[in-house]
């Protein structure tokens, strides 16, 4: 057996439940197909099918993570090196939401993902990798307790937001970017309600920042107040207290609700027996 045959046996690409291994491997994604206009004609006899498969992968998803405790998902670089910053700040931080209680969400790939994986499973707690179908495999890094593979990314991003409490995200990529403004896309919109999104890494972060607020705040196309969604922080404590603060400040606020809900039906209760009551008696007799 020759070392180049050994590498080709050993390739191999997971597509959602189905692992696939050398001639067996195509170079298209499921959301490509899915996507591609070109395709449109085979719409009527594959699309329909495709839809049984979405359907499933929710299904999936939200049955496997539906027992998790409180998470929180942390974005970064496949491509971070084990040894740099932004991996052993996202180690140390996958460690603390441990300790304070939080699972660990991460998209289950090297680099950033991976390091935090590793914090979060050494500290003792939830370790969780969502995995999605790549032209390069990337697969799930070994720190992963729970994962789950995705063929779509929309399907795969429902679950980073449904079932954590925040995000965390440090130096990455588009697929960071992507996440990142999904995120405080939909805390704007009030799509979710009270979710922190934290930065780590100022540093890289910094030109970003300073294009938010002096381009697109300074032009109008986001309010001054919207910068205030994001939270700029090296600390990692400081990053876990902000979580915890928030979720505290919710639960306050949720209860505050409850309460008025539960004196509103009181007094329309007591107003309808009132008036019942009132009826009751009727006019007075002549």
């Amino acid at each position: 057996m020759t070392q180049s045959n050994a590498r080709e046996r050993g390739q191999e690409r997971h597509r959602g439940a189905v692992t696939l291994r050398r001639q067996s491997i195509t170079n298209s994604t499921a959301d490509q197909r899915l996507l591609d206009s070109r395709a449109r004609a085979d719409w009527k006899t594959k699309d329909a099918w495709r839809a049984l498969r979405i359907l499933s992968e929710f299904v999936e998803g939200f049955d496997t993570l539906a027992d998790l405790p409180p998470a929180v998902s942390v974005f970064g670089s496949a491509r971070s090196k084990q040894d740099s910053p932004e991996c052993q700040l996202a180690e140390a931080l996958g460690a603390a939401l441990a300790r304070a209680g939080y699972a660990v969400i991460t998209g289950g790939g090297p680099g950033v993902m991976e390091a935090a994986n590793r914090g979060a499973s050494e500290a003792g707690g939830h370790s969780v990798g969502l995995g999605i179908e790549l032209p390069f495999e990337q697969g799930i890094n070994e720190w992963v307790d729970l994962a789950i593979d995705f063929r779509y990314f929309f399907a795969r991003k429902t679950m980073f937001v449904k079932y954590a409490q925040a995000f965390v995200v440090l130096p990455g990529g588009f697929g960071t970017m992507d996440e990142l403004f999904e995120a405080l896309t939909l805390v704007q919109t009030g799509k979710v309600t009270r979710f922190p999104v934290v930065l780590m890494g100022a540093d890289y972060w910094q030109g970003l920042l300073d294009w938010l607020r002096d381009t697109m705040a300074a032009e109008g196309k986001i309010g001054p107040i919207d910068l205030e969604l994001i939270c700029v922080t090296d600390d990692v404590a400081a990053a876990v207290r902000h979580i915890v603060e928030a979720e505290a400040a919710l639960s306050v606020e949720q209860e505050v609700v409850r309460e008025e809900a539960v004196a509103r039906a009181a007094a329309d209760q007591q107003a309808a027996a009132d008036d019942a009551s009132a009826a009751s008696d009727g006019p007075p007799g002549r």
